[in-house]
Order: C-alpha cells, then sequence, then structure tokens
C-alpha cells in the first residue's frame, strides 16, 4: 500500500496572503494604485510639458522620448512624478538623521508633539462640555448654538488672531497652536460623546430611577459605557482634524520646524517635489495616529466584553 506524500502547505503569512488575494481585497487595491500611478505620470507629463518646452526654447525640436524623460525628471515641476517624491522621501527620511532639520521624521515629531497637545486639549473640553449638555437643558440650548456657529469660522482667519493674542501676553512656542488644534477638534468630540451620553433608551433610564440610583451612578454604570463606541468614533475624526490644525497653526507663527514649516518653505522657494513629500509626510503620520486610536478602541471595547 502506497502512502502518498502530504500536499504541501503554504505558510501563515502566505496563506494570509492567499486567503487575502481569494478574498478580493488585494488585487482591487492593486489595480487602484495601479490606474492612480499611471494617471499621476500622465498628469505630470501634460502639466510640464509647456513649462520644459519653454525652457528649451523654439530651435529645440526634442523626440517624444527625450520630451517624456524631461517632464518627468524636471529640477521645479509644476507636478512631481511619483518617483521624484520618492527619492525626496528617500533623501530626506532615510539618507539624513533624525535630528537634522533636513529630515522630514523631525518636521513629523514637532507637528506630532503639537498634534497630540491639541488632541488631549480639544478631547478633554468636547467631553466636559458634553457631559453639562446631557445633564443641563439650559447648557443645551446656551453652548449648542455657539459650538455648532464656531466651526462657521475659518480656521486660517483664527490662527492668526489667536497667535497674536497669546504672544503679547509672552505664550509662545507650541501652546498657540496646540490650542489652534483644540479648536478644531472638539467640535467632533462633543457632538459625538453628546449623541452617545444620550443614547441609552429611556426605559434603560427609568430602570435606573426606579433602582433609586444618582445621576452619578447613571452616568458611569449606563451613559458612559453606551457612549464609548460614540466617543472612539470621534477621536478618530478629532485626531486627524487635530493634525490639521497642527499644520495650519505653523503657518502664520513663522514656525521653523512642522511639516507646515516644511510646506510654507517650499512654497516660498517653488520646491513642489519637496512640498508633494511633506504632504505625504503628513498624509502618513495621519494613518498612524488614526490607526493608533483605533487600536486603543479595540482594546478598549475588548476589555468592555463588546464582541466588536
Amino acid at each position: 500500500m502506497m502512502i502518498e506524500p502530504a500536499p504541501h502547505r503554504p505558510s501563515g503569512f502566505g496563506r494570509r496572503f492567499i486567503n487575502a488575494a481569494v478574498a478580493g481585497h488585494f488585487l482591487p487595491v492593486c489595480v487602484v494604485v495601479l490606474v492612480l500611478v499611471c494617471g499621476w505620470y500622465f498628469a505630470a507629463f501634460f502639466m510640464n510639458r509647456a513649462v520644459v518646452l519653454t525652457l528649451m526654447g523654439d530651435d529645440a525640436h526634442p523626440s517624444l522620448s527625450q520630451l517624456i524623460w524631461a517632464t518627468l525628471n524636471s529640477e521645479r515641476p509644476l507636478l512631481p512624478a511619483p518617483h521624484q517624491i520618492l527619492a525626496e522621501l528617500q533623501r530626506t527620511v532615510l539618507d539624513v538623521s533624525v535630528t537634522s532639520r533636513r529630515s522630514l521624521v523631525f518636521h513629523a515629531e514637532v507637528t506630532l508633539e503639537t498634534t497630540l497637545i491639541g488632541f488631549a486639549i480639544g478631547s478633554c473640553a468636547g467631553v466636559l462640555l458634553a457631559v453639562g449638555i446631557v445633564h443641563s437643558r439650559v447648557l443645551q440650548k446656551a453652548l449648542m448654538p455657539w459650538i455648532i456657529a464656531s466651526q462657521t469660522v475659518p480656521i486660517l482667519a483664527i490662527a492668526p488672531i489667536v497667535v497674536v493674542v497669546l504672544g503679547n501676553i509672552g505664550i509662545t512656542g507650541t501652546l498657540p497652536k496646540a490650542l489652534i488644534s483644540a479648536y478644531l477638534c472638539f467640535f467632533p468630540v462633543t457632538i459625538g460623546m453628546t449623541k452617545g451620553l444620550a443614547s441609552p433608551d429611556l426605559m434603560l433610564i427609568d430602570l435606573m430611577q426606579t433602582f433609586h440610583a444618582s445621576r452619578r451612578q447613571t452616568f458611569w454604570k449606563l451613559r458612559f459605557p453606551a457612549s464609548v463606541p460614540f466617543l472612539f468614533a470621534s477621536l478618530k475624526v478629532a485626531i486627524a482634524i487635530s493634525l490639521v490644525g497642527a499644520i495650519v497653526a505653523e503657518l502664520p507663527t513663522g514656525a521653523q520646524a512642522g511639516l507646515g514649516a516644511r510646506l510654507l518653505s517650499g512654497s516660498y522657494y517653488g520646491q513642489t517635489i519637496q512640498i508633494w513629500a511633506a504632504l505625504f509626510a503628513a498624509a502618513t503620520l495621519a494613518a498612524v495616529v488614526v490607526f493608533a486610536v483605533g487600536l486603543i478602541e479595540r482594546v478598549t471595547l475588548a476589555g468592555m466584553g463588546s464582541r466588536r
């Protein structure tokens, strides 16, 4: 009797990779990325073509291949090609020390510090406002219209005012930028937490009153646990907006460090490749902080017994 050899099974990583591809997660993403990159190259060619031809002069008659190479490797293109941005990221992330002012990691750390401080201030303010609004109808009618109206004022108009006012009283550095960041991120936390604290069914609230539970007990045993999913959903939005606020806050302050300062210096000197590299760094930083909040959410909900 012949014993057939056991079929070869892929490793754990290979099995997950195959399952993801079969499930339709990997291939669509690759197709979308490929389409975006090809479209980007076409856009870079057509946008940079006129500039390159102007620099070459009227007497130049380059071939198509020469024109393509020139438009995709211009020193100051209108739209950098993807490989130019990747090269800039390599120069400013991998080829320099993280303590150097030429390093995007250094600038990202400065912006991250402002983001986290502003996020903490804005989140605490949003939670406190939500608690007050839920427990007091007077505060709800008095504060909610102003909270909503506060978001109609452009942050670019508020940022210089905050910087000038706080600078006149001797407050400079990270705090003014963090307050501008907090101004943006407190709104989603306030709205989300208010919705979450008001989410328990009225029958459950009446049941707590039947048990003679105090308002504090009702809050900690019913309202707050029900609001946690709403809170984390709003925190994901708030941390991303807080990063935007931190970058915007670096523009009117004349900051010498930070992703906003990097964008500003790139615009001053027409370094579009530097600008796009800083944008990619900001997007990566946003993805990291949102993922971190999501990880904390999963751990917290698992500790509370949630199956999400």
